[in-house]
Parts: C-alpha cells; sequence; structure tokens
C-alpha cells in the first residue's frame, strides 16, 4: 500500500542520469466514446484534467520501441521497463537493469554489464544492494547512438536496439541468463572494461578475460580474432553479424561455455498447469545456432527454482540479491509444488460466538460510510475488501439479511466504476494498452504503479458476489468488465493485442513488480507482496466461482509461486538469502538489487512487518507454510517498535495465529476493546479470524486436496479439513494424505475426513520404508487408500536417464544414520495398460541436510511394461544407470523420488497408497 512513490534516499543515485528527451505524447481521439462490455463499459478517453504515463516533470510519454514493436503491448512492470518508458528526460538509454546473475545499463555506446557479487549495506542499515556496477560496456566501434529503443521481448527476456544511422545494436538479455547475446552491422565488435582486462585464456575467436575479479569469456564468429589494447577490445566479425559474452562461475567452465556461445536465445516462455493440488511450471528458452547444430544453452535458477526442481543441475552457481543461483544445462526446466491453499473465508467454528459476531457484523453493514468516503482506485479497493471479507461469515451463521445488503454495497460500488461517465470509471490508453481508474492514486496513471494492487480488490469483491449471484457475473452482465480488469493486470494471454502477457507478474522472477517505468538505480521494486498475491487468490475464486478452470489455473499457479518467492526474498524463511551482514529478519520492500527494511510512506516497524501481510484473507494461509519465519518476523517487530503493535494490530494478530493461534487469541482478548481497525479491517473480521484458528489450528501446508479452494488445519495431532464447493452438485474432496471430505453443492465444508492415513501428522518420519500418496508425498504411516497417479507420456521421444513431466513424491524432516553398506530398494506398481514399448524410470535423490541441494542422486534402468492386464512390479533390481554423490548422515534431510516414461507415446499409471508400492531407504 504504497502512499507515495517518492525515492528513498537509498535510491537516489541516477539524478540528472535519469530523464527523457523527445517524447511525443499521444495523440487524442476526435471524440470521447464509450465501449461497452456487457452491462459494463470504459471509456477510451481520459476524463478532463486527467494525466497518463508522463516523464517525472509531467510531460506525456509513449512506448520508446521501434517500428518493429510499434504496436504491440508493452510490458511494463518489468524488470526492464525503463528500455520503453522513459521516466526522466536527460535518459533516452535505461536505467539500471537486474536480470541476475548480470545486471545491465544502456548507454549511447551499448550495453553496460557487471555482476555484483558484494553486498553493501546502506540506507542507516535499512538496505542490502548488489547494485549495478560496470564490469564491460558491449557496443560496436564508434557506435553513438541517441537512445536506446525495446526492440523485441518475451517471457523473460528483451532485446534493446541501439542505432546511429550508420552502426545497429540489439542484444538479447535475461532473467537467469549468464550469457548477452549481440547482432551488429556497421562496426567491428567492440568490449571496454573497467578496468585493464587480465586474459586467462585466449582462443582466437574466444578470449577469456577476468574484470573487477569476475570472469567472462568473449566469443566472435569463427574465424575472428579478439584484439586487446588496454580496456578496449575489439574484434572484426569478417562478414557476420553476430558475437556474445558470457560471465563465467570460474575460468575453468570456458570449455562448457563455449559450446552453448553460438546457440543464440530467440524467446522464452513459461507453461503451468495444476492438477490434483500439484502446480507444474515448465520454462523454456528457444534458440537458434548461429555456428554448428547446438541449440541448448545454460540458465541460472533462482532459489525459488531450484528448490522445487527434479531436473539435474550442474555444479556452477551464482552470487544474486536472491541467494545461490544454480546453473541448469539445458533450454527448459520443470518445477513442481504443492498449491497455495485458498477460501472463499475460514469455515464455521464452535470457538466463535454467533452473537458477538453479529454485533460487530452490524457495526460495518449499518455503517452511515461503510466505504469511508474513498473515491480512488485504492481507496475503494481497500474498502471493497474489508466488506467482501464480511459476506462469507454472515452467511455463515446465517445472517441472510445483512449478507446481502453487504453484497448490495458491494454489487453498488462495483457497478459505479464498471460504467464509464460518471465520477468514477475505467479508461483504456490505446499507446500503452493499459486500463486505468480515475481518480487515480499512487501514480497508477501517471507511473502504471500498483495496477494488480487495486484491481486485486476489485477482482476479489466480484468473486464473492458471484458465489452469491452467478448472473451478476455472466459475460452479458458485469463478469465482462471483471475479466476486462484480470487482462489488465494478469492477462495470460500473449496474443492479445490489447493488453500485455501478465503485465506485473516476473514468471521467471517468481513475483509481482509494482512501478510501471522501473526508473530506479535499485531497479524495480515491489512493497505489498500480500497485495499482489491478494490479485491471484482472486483469480482462483472468480475461476472457481465462474467456472473458469483456466484463470482459477492461472491464479493458483501465480499465487503458489510467489508464495515461495515471497517466504524466501521478503522473509528469508531459510536464512540463506539476506546477506549476514544485513540486521533485519525481514524486508518491506524487494528491489531489483536486493531488499530494504522499509516503506514507501514511513519507518514505522508496525507497517514494514504488516504491509506485506495485508489484506488478510482467505488466499492469506500460505503465508502459515513458513512459521517459524512469522515467529522471527514478530520478534524482530517488536523489539524495533519498543514493544507489541498498537497502530496495526489487527493485522498482526491475525499474522501471529498463522503460526501460533493461542497466542495470537490471548493478544486480542486483552486488547481488541481498545484498538481502532485497520483500514481495510473489521473487528468482525479479526475476532473471527483469530478464534477460528485457534479452535482449528493454523494451517498445514503439508497437506492438500486436489481443488486449488481447499486446506488443513492442524492443532495437536489433530487435522481438520476444509473445503469450498463451487459446483451444483456435491463433490468429494480428497487430500494429499488420503483423507476425504464431501462437500455439498456451492457450500463450505470440514471435517476430520475419512479414510486415508490412521496418523494426522506422520512428521518426522520413523522407519526406512515409505508408501507412495497421490499428491506427491511419501509417507512411513501405513493403512493408506489404495489409488493410482498416472505417468504422462513420453511423446515418443527417448528421455532415458532425464526426467520428463515426472510424477514426483518427497518426504522432509527425514533424520537418520546411514547402514553402511547398504543400498536404496524400491517396489513400484505399474501398468502401461493395452499400451506398448512403454519404459518406467525412477530416480532416488538425497539431500542429507534439507538446503535444498541433493547430495546423492541415483538413477535406475527404465522398467518395460507388457501390455498385460494387471499391475507389473518395476524393483531396483533393474539396476542403476547413474549414481552420483554420497551418502551419509541425515538431519532434517529431503528423499525425493521420481517417476516418468523414459521411452514410449502413451500414458502409464503408478500405483499409490498401498505397501504394494513403496521405497525404502538405507537409514536406521
Amino acid at each position: 500500500m504504497p502512499v507515495t512513490r517518492r525515492r528513498p534516499a537509498a535510491v537516489l543515485v541516477l539524478a540528472a542520469a535519469l530523464a527523457a528527451a523527445g517524447i511525443v505524447p499521444a495523440a487524442s481521439p476526435a471524440a470521447a466514446a464509450n465501449v461497452p462490455v456487457g452491462s459494463g463499459s470504459y471509456s477510451d478517453t481520459r476524463p478532463a484534467g486527467t494525466s497518463g504515463p508522463t516523464t517525472n516533470t509531467g510531460t506525456p510519454v509513449t512506448p520508446k520501441v521501434t517500428e518493429a514493436a510499434k504496436g504491440k503491448p508493452v510490458p511494463t512492470n518489468d524488470w526492464w521497463s525503463s528500455l520503453a518508458f522513459q521516466r526522466y528526460g536527460d535518459n533516452p538509454y535505461s536505467t539500471p537493469m537486474y536480470g541476475h546473475p548480470l545486471t545491465y545499463q544502456a548507454v549511447s555506446g551499448g550495453l553496460e554489464v557487471g555482476y555484483p557479487t558484494s553486498p553493501a549495506i546502506v540506507g542507516d542499515g535499512r538496505q542490502y544492494e548488489y547494485a549495478h556496477k560496470r564490469d564491460l560496456t558491449l557496443g560496436l566501434s564508434g557506435l553513438n547512438s541517441a537512445d536506446t529503443k525495446a526492440d523485441s521481448w518475451s517471457d523473460w527476456t528483451v532485446t534493446p536496439y541501439w542505432s546511429d544511422g550508420s552502426r545497429t545494436l540489439r542484444t538479447t538479455i535475461g532473467h537467469g541468463m549468464p550469457f548477452v547475446y549481440a547482432k551488429g552491422s556497421g562496426g567491428d565488435a567492440r568490449i571496454t572494461t573497467a578496468a585493464t582486462p587480465t586474459v586467462f585464456a585466449d582462443q582466437g575467436n574466444v578470449l577469456g578475460i577476468t574484470v573487477a575479479g569476475h570472469h567472462y569469456a568473449l566469443f566472435a564468429p569463427s574465424g575472428s580474432d579478439w584484439n586487446v589494447s588496454g580496456s578496449t577490445i575489439t574484434a572484426g566479425l569478417g562478414g557476420k553479424d553476430y558475437f556474445s559474452l558470457a560471465v563465467l562461475p570460474s575460468t575453468d567452465a570456458l570449455a562448457t561455455y563455449r559450446k552453448y556461445a553460438y546457440s543464440f536465445v530467440t524467446g522464452s516462455t513459461t507453461d503451468w498447469s495444476y492438477s490434483g493440488g500439484i502446480v507444474r511450471a515448465t520454462y523454456t528458452l528457444t534458440t537458434e545456432a548461429k555456428e554448428g547444430t547446438e541449440r541448448g544453452t545454460l540458465q541460472a535458477l533462482y532459489r525459488h527454482q531450484w528448490l522445487h526442481t527434479s531436473d539435474p543441475l550442474t555444479s556452477y552457481t551464482y552470487v544474486s540479491p536472491r541467494g545461490t543461483m544454480k546453473v541448469r544445462e539445458s533450454a527448459s526446466f520443470s518445477t513442481a509444488q504443492k498449491s497455495s491453499a485458498v477460501l472463499p473465508g475460514l469455515p464455521k467454528s464452535s470457538g466463535v460466538d454467533t452473537a458477538r459476531l453479529r454485533t460487530y457484523l452490524n457495526e460495518v453493514a449499518n455503517s452511515s460510510d461503510p466505504f469511508s468516503s474513498a473515491a480512488d482506485t485504492y481507496w475503494t479497493g481497500k474498502a471493497l475488501g474489508k466488506l467482501s471479507q464480511l459476506v462469507p461469515l454472515a452467511d455463515q451463521i446465517g445472517e441472510t439479511a445483512v449478507r446481502d445488503k453487504l453484497l448490495g454495497l458491494l454489487k453498488g460500488r462495483l457497478q459505479e466504476w464498471f460504467t464509464a461517465g460518471g465520477a468514477s470509471e475505467f479508461s483504456y490508453d490505446s499507446a500503452w494498452k493499459t486500463l486505468t481508474g480515475y481518480p487515480a492514486s499512487y501514480g497508477s496513471d501517471t507511473e502504471l504503479n500498483d495496477h494488480h494492487f487495486h484491481y486485486g480488490y476489485y477482482v476479489y469483491a466480484a468473486a464473492i458476489v458471484a458465489q452469491y449471484d452467478q448472473a451478476w457475473a455472466a459475460n452479458s452482465a458485469w463478469g465482462g468488465m471483471v475479466k476486462t480488469l484480470v487482462r489488465d493486470t494478469a492477462n495470460p494471454s500473449r496474443t492479445d493485442g490489447s493488453f500485455p502477457f501478465l503485465r506485473g507478474f516476473d514468471v521467471y522472477a517468481g513475483h509481482s513488480w509494482a512501478s510501471g517505468h522501473q526508473g530506479f538505480a535499485a531497479g524495480n521494486n515491489q512493497e505489498s507482496s500480500s497485495e499482489s498475491t491478494n490479485l491471484s487468490a482472486a483469480l482462483v475464486l472468480w475461476g472457481s466461482a465462474t467456472g473458469d478452470n483456466s484463470l482459477r489455473d492461472l491464479g493458483t499457479y501465480l499465487l503458489t509461486t510467489e508464495s515461495e518467492s515471497i517466504a524466501q526474498y521478503w522473509f528469508d524463511a531459510d536464512e540463506q538469502v539476506f546477506p549476514s551482514s544485513f540486521g533485519h529478519d525481514t524486508v518491506g520492500m524487494v528491489w531489483g538489487s536486493g531488499g530494504a527494511y522499509s516503506t514507501w510512506w514511513t519507518a514505522n516497524p508496525e507497517e514494514i512487518h504488516g504491509i506485506n501481510v495485508l489484506p488478510v484473507t482467505g488466499g492469506s494461509l500460505h503465508l502459515g507454510g513458513e512459521k517459524a519465519a512469522i515467529r522471527r518476523n514478530l520478534t524482530e517487530m517488536e523489539r524495533e517498535n519498543g514493544g507489541p503493535a498498537q497502530e496495526w494490530r489487527d493485522i498482526l494478530w491475525e499474522f501471529q495465529s498463522l503460526a501460533d493461534p493461542a497466542a495470537a487469541k490471548s493478544k486480542w482478548d486483552a486488547g481488541n476493546a481498545s484498538y481502532t481497525p485497520e483500514a481495510g479491517e473489521s473487528k468482525a473480521h479479526t475476532y473471527h479470524w483469530i478464534n477460528t484458528l485457534d479452535t482449528l489450528g493454523a494451517p498445514d501446508a503439508t497437506v492438500t486436496g486436489d481443488i486449488p479452494t481447499s486446506a488443513v488445519f492442524t492443532k495437536g495431532t489433530t487435522r481438520t479439513y476444509a473445503a469450498h464447493n463451487y459446483g451444483s452438485s456435491a463433490r468429494t474432496v480428497t487430500f494429499s494424505d488420503g483423507k476425504s471430505l464431501t462437500v455439498p453443492a456451492r457450500s463450505t465444508a470440514t471435517g476430520s475426513g475419512t479414510g486415508g492415513d490412521p496418523d494426522p501428522d506422520p512428521d518426522p518420519p520413523t522407519g526406512n520404508t515409505f508408501q507412495l500418496r497421490s499428491g506427491g508425498a511419501l509417507t512411513t504411516a501405513t493403512g493408506g487408500t489404495a489409488g493410482s497417479d498416472t505417468i504422462a507420456s513420453g511423446g515418443g521421444a527417448n528421455h532415458d536417464g532425464t526426467p520428463y513431466q515426472p510424477l514426483v513424491y518427497e518426504v522432509r524432516g527425514v533424520n537418520g544414520t546411514y547402514a553402511s553398506g547398504a543400498s536404496t530398494a524400491f517396489r513400484l506398481q505399474v501398468d502401461a495398460g493395452t499400451t506398448v514399448g512403454l519404459g518406467q524410470q525412477a530416480r532416488v535423490s538425497y539431500d542429507l541436510t534439507g538446503d535444498g541441494s541433493f547430495d546423492r542422486v541415483e538413477t535406475y534402468q527404465y522398467f518395460a511394461t507388457d501390455p498385460v492386464t494387471g499391475w507389473e512390479e518395476y524393483a531396483q533390481s533393474r539396476g542403476l544407470r547413474s549414481a552420483t554423490g554420497s551418502l551419509g548422515k541425515m538431519t532434517g534431510g529431503t528423499v525425493r523420488l521420481e517417476v516418468w516414461n523414459a521411452i514410449g507415446n502413451g500414458a502409464s499409471k503408478l500405483q499409490t497408497g498401498t505397501d504394494k508400492s513403496v521405497l525404502v531407504i538405507p537409514y536406521s
């Protein structure tokens, strides 16, 4: 919830080098028109007296792109947006861009490249940063371009463009890319270094240099030769137009990197899916071979990615502001995560007194000003969010009159905004391909900031309305405008000519960015990660309520992905990201260069800690997956605050209840009589939230249901299962521990579950024999419910030794002593049905300390199934195909089993939930 977009002192580093020259304002249409969308509409012209995107001095700007890119939706709010959005008048190039591991800044002579490896603690100890510092500049001899434009882009790569009339340069850069790929004409390849380089390898067209302690490799076309003269290095291109460079993790990596130097990246794509409580994603680079036939490449994975991939990684690593990056030798990799839970509201419990809740609800519903005089998009959104949280609670206790009054308030205000021509409306900017609500706030108009923060509240409120009134949510009624807001903020389409793909969400970084122009020395930033996930949760609820499974699954992917990024990069859950010299356990803001213990508007610790919690909703349950981090966070808050919270006590009580419900309730009991709720909160919601979790227990992220709108709560050794069924008939929701819950139509149900695992708390595991459970769990508990998982088809390709869309089963927190001389064993029941030519393959990986790095990886020969009726047994006796690393004592470790089809063109099945499909580890 940024209250101003003023730049803090720690990032006021650019001054005069950041501005916009020669930008022409967009032409205005001859007359304004309202564009109908179902029962609603938006305007194609801004309201009188308002502004769209501008420079910092108020001059209108249009996208700074090449002719080839004109008319295409520009992905503002990205890590490289300053290439296209010229915020500052005297900088027509870019501000620093943080691709990780490399950093970049466009200048007149080409592209500055850096690899910051030592953090600085600045801003009175409140900010850590790996600030961009030039190691070298990649360009062409004589290049002196008046500006830099965005020429093309994809999911996480971009191609900047320079031209001075005689020389033209294009480079392709991206997240996780150790390479910079260049195409130039009109001059020799030219590298200028910040200091005289040391040459460690000279192979003619391949040169290895060290600058400022960082190792780089320069690659020119075959037959060319690099010439070094002081800090200038040049090579003739010999009639070709390409060259590249790479930052090396070590000098002995040169041979490996040389292999991929001419496999130029041309684009990047993310594909995601949701099924059975698991979110899967594949990240793919497309390439073209400039020399030879090699089409592979190298990618550096962020921590939130390598924690959840089973793909083999090399031993190469890089330093980054997000912790260690690990290198994958392939053009793609995949991740699999248990999905984050979402509910429209916490379920009914015996801990909530109906009469007391009714009193609290009436205080809000009967208020003379339930919207608290909100006028702009942000504060209206906050008010919509507050009211929407109360609708399920009123329904839960049979207060239908209060429920319907609240729904009427939501509908009325949404419809005002969804109808052009009134005091509040949405307006479409055809130059920037964006929808802006007016009255705007916090730069949502002039800087294109925070659309996902603001509009997430509208989508969430609309989803609550849709839960009770499907006719209102129809595309022909008001649902069309809801989807238009979704297209602006989280458009899943790459071919929509009206809005960019996933405007605010950076699929590779794993989280959203708030600034529309990225015009800071520290790169882009995001403060309120929780308001970002509020939009994702809203997509889950809206998609579920309207039967749009594609939007539901998009929301599940965004929420699950950003949940891990928040845990690692905002809360440092594993204590492996923040520099040891940074004396904080959380940050209020993540920057491209690092993180800051601050907010945009205050240094008050309560807001610094609370801004990444609010709004507290049924989409906040994912925060409960890192309970130790919550405890550290709140301990620091009280230390920095000089005592317990006062201003935002309700938000922080609710946060504490995700880890320690009883402690939160004791604070509520002691302090609820004399506090003012945070602007987006109410006593009704806070009372219900805290007392419900005290009764049911904190969220249990280790168990997932097979629909996104399901959750599990654990108190002591008792689990409570909850799910909301949006369908028109009853359904059974199955959880990853084998339990199931029958949920009536259009209802939320809770219970202890039936069937499944009789042990409600199987962790930490005891014994060394693990059953497989649908949903991805390994458990030492017996008595599961027999079932099966589908092994994806190999698609007719050979995947022998390399997992391809594998089933993944995992157990964490394993302690054990290695039985010297013993080895892994397994019995897996597999069935190919009547399909011939399939081969199931298994890999077993051991992470001895739970740090995310597998110390021992064993891949077994595949098992060729026959087209016979019934299950066949695949065992370790097929033989070990390969093994890396060694086994040893396991303390809090992780064991992972992967199963995939190594050959063939058909799906098969793997039995789960029985003692016939087990993994036996060599530990006691």
